[in-house]
């Protein structure tokens, strides 16, 4: 079976775009990934279409190749968005791959360990707070923050992660994302009004979920190390299942996670194997979070096999659309080293129309497919009705 084209395609997804990469095969197989351009990662759809000649003609089946090809090609920029441009492809050729032998990807990875991957919820109050218009219903105080609890424990979930935020004299909720430039503010400088509104946001979650439901606290790029560990100590009587902490220095990260009260999770945002070395060196976390979208699921596996050596556990960075959420089942479902998986409960109106259903999830697990490849493909024609923003 032969490449006869590698494309991309994206839709209108409320706030922001879904992207995917489509290899087709002149056995009327396609294959497909979805990738991202919306976390800070601007062109790698433009980056596929520059590599796709290299990609056309070649057999799925040798997706290692392939990807070793255009990771040569590319070398003198390594990593970044050529990176996931190569974890974009990658996946397609997975896909396919599985598609021809009649199997779910899983089945190429080395099979599955599980066949349920445990879950928590995540953005619990985030989405309803930030882009309140596309998921209901908002949440504009602290009581929606309680009610999201409550939803959360009704939806059968024993986990949920939440994010930042300040509240106003009105006890209304803003996100607090300075590491991202929402707002700008480069000095990163933790307050002692985000410790108190962070408390205020981490026990109306608490109050409304109960004791049951394990909270976790993603703190992504926003201050540095004093000011992490200012957090964490602010925090030190509160349990949390994990601190969610983002740094370009393992040895920082060592150092908080050295001082840390609760589990340190950590590297969502690192490319390739080369990149993670430092940090399971370091020690530098306690859960090693991939991005199988951007890495590539094969790639991921290295990944997670380099974790298993340094006893580290592993967690999927997953905040896409039901097919990024199938190609992380299938990495979860079959490295050993698995804590637990990311999933966004709070969906579009139109997401199961783009996708053509929703991964099955029960009593906060997803029960993984038996079908052919992701087990899950984007619906063209649902695509061409939501046309992306510009």
């Amino acid at each position: 079976m032969k490449i006869t084209a590698v494309e991309t395609l994206a839709c209108d997804a409320g706030w922001r775009n879904y992207y995917f990469a489509k290899v087709t095969t002149d056995k009327g197989i396609t294959g497909w990934s979805q990738f991202d351009e919306g976390f800070g990662s601007p062109g790698v759809g433009e980056i596929i279409r520059r590599l796709a000649p290299r990609v056309v003609g070649k057999e799925p089946a040798r997706h290692e190749v392939i990807f070793q090809e255009l990771f040569s090609a590319t070398r003198p920029a390594t990593g970044g968005v050529i990176g996931q441009a190569l974890g974009a492809i990658e996946n397609a050729l997975l896909d396919a791959r599985a598609k021809e032998l009649g199997v779910p990807c899983s089945e190429l990875l080395g099979g599955r360990v599980r066949d349920r991957v445990p879950l928590y919820w995540s953005h619990a109050a985030t989405w309803r707070i930030a882009h309140g218009e596309w998921y209901k219903p908002a949440i504009t105080d602290l009581e929606g923050v309680r009610r999201m609890g409550r939803d959360v424990k009704a939806a059968g979930f024993g986990a949920m992660k939440t994010n930042l935020f300040l509240y106003d004299e009105q006890g209304r909720p803003r996100s607090w994302a300075p590491g991202f430039a929402r707002p700008f503010s480069p000095d990163l400088n933790v307050t002692p009004k985000l410790l108190s509104d962070l408390r205020l946001h981490l026990e109306a979650l608490r109050e409304g979920a109960g004791p049951g439901v394990e909270i976790l606290l993603d703190l992504n790029f926003n201050a540095k190390t004093e000011g992490y560990l200012k957090i964490l100590r602010s925090l030190v009587d509160f349990p949390l299942f994990w601190v969610e902490i983002d740094s370009f220095s393992a040895e920082a990260l060592g150092y908080i996670r050295r001082r840390s009260p609760h589990p340190i999770s950590s590297c969502e945002t690192l490319l390739g194997l080369r990149e993670f070395l430092p940090y399971f060196r370091e020690q530098s976390m306690d859960v090693a979070i991939v991005d199988t979208p951007w890495n590539g699921v094969w790639q991921s596996l290295k990944i997670a096999a380099a974790a298993e050596a340094h006893e580290v556990n592993v967690a999927p960075h997953n905040f896409y659309g039901h097919l990024s959420t199938m190609m992380n089942a299938h990495f979860a479902a079959v490295v050993p080293n698995l804590r637990i998986m990311e999933v966004d409960m709070d969906r579009l109106a139109w997401d199961e129309e783009l996708f053509g259903g929703a991964p099955r999830i029960e009593n906060g697990e997803l029960v993984m497919p038996d079908a052919p490849g992701w087990g899950m493909d984007p619906n063209e024609k649902a695509l061409r009705a939501h046309p992306p923003k510009l």
